[in-house]
Formats: structure tokens, C-alpha cells, sequence
């Protein structure tokens, strides 16, 4: 059974104050849920009939590995509270509830070590405030390997609803540090590059890019604040094909995001041959 007060506080965590005061945030569905649980301590699990049902079929293996994800945790001892889909739809913050939702603890204080950029490639988002675009940026971040993603206190936050449904359960794996991103920059080790992405920078697909380092993505509509700009060692761009072409303004920050992060990566790669025939 679930109560009306607990109803109501759940719903309020889609506001941020209410998830700064009580340190809780909500995943929903059964891929970010599963993800998610283990990662970070739960205080209630539930689950209307329809998910409940999902589950019982999942450990069969008669459903998705969403599913059985899920399914795996609840078998490992999870409690979960049985809810009516009314009640959550109540709850939910989605337009269309999925079935199941989970009220997580976030972390007091996500320790950011000084020497991480020195050892592997980071990334920076200062000032995007789409929480879609946060949430896609987290989940590239997961996906190209990239475990620490610094965040300058105006980015959208990490834990906000729409950020943790976008991300698919990447804060599993993904550090995000709210931090002032200039004093963060200004006090990095010597020969650490700072890149950020502008319109007039040279060309990522020609320029020497490092292993390491911090990578800084801009506000959707200003770019990177001048306090950080200064701070940015390498200027980069993604330039429009073919050049000199009437195009669009920009990229999309999170595409953005995808184009620099796979071009880092493919620089990381060995080179491969064709296969003999």
C-alpha cells in the first residue's frame, strides 16, 4: 500500500528545492529502474499490476532484458510496494507512466579529483540548460567511455526527471560534478588541454587531439561563458559540408557532443586492415 503523503512527496521531486531538501530523486521504467538500482540506495520501489506481471514473465525469459534486468534485481531481494496504475500515474512525472518507479538517494558530494583530466578525457557542459540535452550528453558520455562529466551550477540538473529518463540509466555509470567550472579549469595540472567547441575554431577533423583532457560543450544559445572561454586552450569546430555553403547557425549541443566525442575516440583507435579475401 502507498499513502496520499507519500503520493504527494514523490510527485514533488520533480521539483528541484523538494530533491535538494530531502537528497532523493526518481528514475521511472523498467530500463532506467533496473539500471539504476544498486548504484544508488533505494528508498521505494513500485509497480503497478501490468509491470508486476511484466516481471513474473521476464524471469521465464519471456520478456526484453529491460525486463529481466529489472526482474533481476527485485529476485536479489529489492522490496517493491504494489501501486494501481492510477496511483501512478499520480505520481509519475511522465506523460505516459511506464509502470514502474523508483525514489533513489542521490550522492551527498561527488568527489572530483584534480588529476582526473591528466589521465583520461573528461567532459564540461556550462550553462546547457535542456534537460534533454543533458540527459543525451550523459548517456553519450556512458557510451564513448567517458566517466567524469563536470557541470557548472546553471547546467540543468543532473537528477532532474527528465535528465534521468534521457540519460537510460548512463548515471550508473557517470560522475556528474556540479563544480564553478573556472576555478576548476584555472587549477589543472601543466599540458592538460582545455578544448572547447566554437564556430571559429580549427577544424577537429585536422587538428592533434590528446587522450586526455576536458572537453567543454556551451549554452544552447550563447556558447561558453567568457569566464571559461578564457581558460580553453584548444578551439575547436565541427565545420558544415561543403564549406562555404549557406547551412544551418550550429549544431545541436548534444549532437555536438556525439561528433567531438566520437572523433576523440576514433583518434584512440587502432588502425585496422582489410580483411584479406
Amino acid at each position: 500500500m502507498i499513502s496520499h503523503n507519500q503520493i504527494k512527496e514523490i510527485k514533488s521531486l520533480g521539483i528541484k528545492k523538494y530533491r535538494d531538501a530531502s537528497s532523493l530523486f526518481v528514475a521511472e521504467g523498467p530500463k532506467v529502474v533496473g539500471e539504476l538500482l544498486g548504484h544508488y540506495p533505494c528508498r521505494l520501489l513500485a509497480m503497478d499490476g501490468e509491470a508486476q506481471a511484466a516481471v513474473a514473465l521476464a524471469r521465464e525469459g519471456r520478456r526484453e532484458p529491460k525486463w529481466r534486468l529489472l526482474a533481476d534485481k527485485v529476485a536479489a531481494g529489492q522490496p517493491c510496494v504494489s501501486v494501481t496504475s492510477q496511483e501512478m500515474g499520480r505520481m509519475s512525472q511522465l506523460r505516459q507512466p511506464q509502470g514502474v518507479l523508483a525514489v533513489l538517494e542521490r550522492p551527498r558530494e561527488m568527489t572530483w579529483e584534480a588529476t582526473l583530466p591528466q589521465r583520461e578525457l573528461c567532459l564540461a557542459l556550462d550553462g546547457v540548460q535542456d534537460p534533454g540535452n543533458v540527459g543525451t550528453i550523459l548517456r553519450l558520455a556512458d557510451w564513448y567511455g567517458i566517466a567524469n562529466v563536470l557541470m557548472s551550477p546553471d547546467t540543468a540538473d543532473c537528477f532532474a526527471p527528465k535528465v534521468v529518463q534521457a540519460s537510460m540509466g548512463a548515471l550508473a555509470r557517470v560522475t556528474p560534478h556540479i563544480l564553478n567550472l573556472p576555478d576548476i579549469l584555472q587549477h589543472l595540472g601543466d599540458g592538460v588541454q582545455v578544448y572547447g567547441t566554437f564556430l571559429d575554431g580549427e577544424d577537429i577533423y585536422h587538428s592533434a587531439l590528446s587522450a586526455a583532457g576536458i572537453v567543454v560543450m556551451g549554452n544552447e544559445g550563447q556558447g561558453i561563458h567568457h569566464e571559461v572561454e578564457r581558460l580553453v586552450t584548444r578551439r575547436l569546430t565541427i565545420p558544415s559540408y561543403p564549406v562555404g555553403r549557406p547551412t544551418s547557425e550550429s549544431l545541436n549541443v548534444a549532437v555536438a557532443t556525439a561528433v567531438v566525442c566520437s572523433e576523440f575516440r576514433r583518434r584512440m583507435l587502432p588502425i585496422s586492415h582489410p580483411i584479406d579475401r
